[in-house]
């Protein structure tokens, strides 16, 4: 069985390399299932639009685009085979709410069969709360003078207003028609499947579990609810079925706890080495590319992508280096985390290169600007192994290749994306080490080797944990939202040091200096008409309840 079909019943005006199965008549491949194809009346796992695009638009010459066409059919096998969403169903019944004047209501009536559904109908100024999901929609009315509950499937609002999307379920009709709507009402009590768009770890997420809030962007950043807190346990709380899959989430988070599961980082990695010395375009799949006929320029190569809001720094900079080239994003809108990290990006390659990294087009005019100005960065181009590694790591290796020796100066970084460096006084620091405990990225780390508190700056995230964390008063803060272009950025920085103090008593090395003086100078006054409990104040553990027995025994 081949992988790959391009199917147009018209054919196709050059050789396609064998991996690819021609076909001009529908039937001899009705009975066949592929992996990749060009068109969605073949019986496919993904519809591959950019290759028709490609095709239809494309400057490159014959040679190259016999070359070229295998490759875009491996690129979408590359994000198939690293895909990690999961498809659900769930049990819709018919009970349906229309939340329209009476006017409305009785034109939705008339379109519908007989005891079709089980309707219920009020008006937008009733409606005080919705909660739930699709199939289980609780929706609180004000009738004259009462609350009432109303338990339904789907919501049918006219000009629905945000409150109608906050969870999923709800349809209006006035973005499409009665038609439309029904035939979407009458799909989902069919069958309604939905998908889990994001993977999530707990170990890196700087939400779960903390002692008080220092961070949860994703929950900010959701535009339903799909992602909640649970603020007592400090746990994040996912509902699938409530996802969008638009990766807005993915792109504020600072760790990588949460990834785009059509899209990850490692398949992105793998996907940019198709990049070699071309410009990538990439286009989410809600973009009308069908329609779309522009001017293709040379070694120009479309990537169709799911979501448009998961696009991160690491993630373009990746694409950026790999390819050597500017970054086309053709998309009509720019999420918070991606319009950070495009700000960004390109203010570093500014300083570095004077171009911009990524070029963004919102519409057909834009996009041809983008085209004809896309080009390829010299010395721009890196290659470096970063599977497995997190987000902050794989910005943080390849902006150092970027930086090199040179001295940049420095860049804001964005409200929604965070990049810090901390700062320590010495003098008040006691190499308790809770701010190394508090930090989940490595930012922060102790050297046992000669007794130092370590700062790696291009891994903070400005989480802020760590200064929350330190017992000492003004001791450990935060300088926030820059980021040093200059080598030592990038590398470990004594933040404070100290010698280990050994036992009056053994000579076991058991605290730091400054934090032994600390505790002598606050309970040295109190201990002060008894010279053994002075004494052990500069004992390790096992000493001290040496002195403190024979005290007792002598007193005796």
């Amino acid at each position: 069985m081949q992988d790959f079909v391009y199917y147009n019943p018209s054919g196709i005006d050059f050789p396609i390399d064998e991996s690819v199965l021609i076909a001009t008549n529908k039937e001899e491949i009705s009975s066949s299932n592929f992996l990749i194809s060009n068109s969605s009346e073949t019986n496919s796992e993904v519809t591959a639009k950019e290759i028709d695009f490609y095709i239809r638009n494309s400057k490159d010459s014959l040679p190259t685009m016999i070359k070229t066409l295998p490759l875009l059919y491996e690129m979408c096998a590359t994000q198939y085979d690293n895909t990690e969403d999961m498809e659900y169903s769930a049990n819709i019944e018919n009970k349906i709410l229309i939340i329209a004047p009476k006017e409305k209501v009785s034109e939705f009536i008339s379109h519908t069969e007989s005891d079709e559904f089980d309707l219920y109908d009020t008006t937008e100024d009733k409606i005080l709360k919705i909660s739930g999901h699709i199939g289980n929609l609780s929706v609180l009315v004000q009738s004259t003078d009462k609350e009432v509950l109303l338990q339904v499937d789907q919501i049918v609002w006219f000009d629905a207003k945000e409150m109608g999307y906050e969870q999923s379920g709800t349809i209006d009709p006035n973005l499409s028609s009665i038609e439309k709507t029904l035939e979407v009402l009458r799909a989902n009590i069919l069958e309604y499947n939905y998908k889990k768009y994001i993977t999530y770890s707990t170990t890196s997420c700087q939400y779960h579990e903390r002692r008080e809030e220092i961070c949860s962007k994703c929950e900010e950043v959701c535009p339903t609810t799909a992602i909640t807190k649970n603020d007592e346990l400090k746990h994040l709380v996912f509902s699938d079925i409530d996802c969008l899959g638009c990766g807005g989430c993915v792109s504020v988070c600072p760790t990588a706890a949460i990834d785009y599961a059509l899209l990850n980082k490692d398949s992105i990695y793998e996907i940019s080495y198709f990049y070699n010395d071309r410009h990538p375009l990439i286009i989410p799949s809600k973009m009308d590319i069908e329609n779309l006929n522009v001017d293709l320029k040379e070694n120009v190569l479309p990537l169709c992508i799911e979501g448009e809001k998961f696009l991160d720094e690491a993630s373009f900079i990746t694409l950026t280096q790999m390819s050597g080239s500017q970054v086309i994003f053709y998309s009509d809108f720019l999420s918070k985390g991606t319009s950070d990290a495009i700000d960004i990006l390109n203010a570093i390659y500014q300083k570095k290169y004077h171009k911009n990294a990524i070029l963004v087009a919102s519409n057909q005019e834009e996009l041809e600007a983008c085209i004809t100005e896309v080009s390829f960065i010299e010395n721009s181009k890196f290659n470096s192994n970063q599977r497995n590694q997190r987000k902050r790591e794989t910005f943080s290796f390849r902006l150092q290749h970027l930086v090199g020796d040179d001295d940049l100066g420095t860049v804001k970084t964005g409200e929604h994306i965070h990049y810090s460096k901390v700062e320590v006084n010495e003098s008040n620091c006691t190499l308790c080490l809770s701010c190394v405990g508090a930090c989940n990225v490595d930012a922060l780390i102790a050297d046992p080797k000669d007794n130092t508190l370590r700062i790696n700056p291009s891994l903070c995230t400005s989480c802020g944990y760590c200064e929350s964390s330190c017992p000492e008063k003004d001791c450990l803060t935060i300088k926030r939202d820059e980021i040093e272009l200059n080598p030592t950025w990038f590398k470990e920085q004594v933040l404070a040091k100290d010698t280990l103090f050994a036992c009056v008593e053994c000579g076991v090395e058991f605290a730091t200096t400054k934090a032994v003086e600390k505790i002598a100078n606050i309970l040295g006054p109190v201990f002060a008409s008894d010279p053994v409990k002075q004494r052990t104040l500069y004992c390790c553990e096992n000493c001290k309840a040496k002195l403190m027995i024979k005290q007792g025994l002598l007193n005796g």
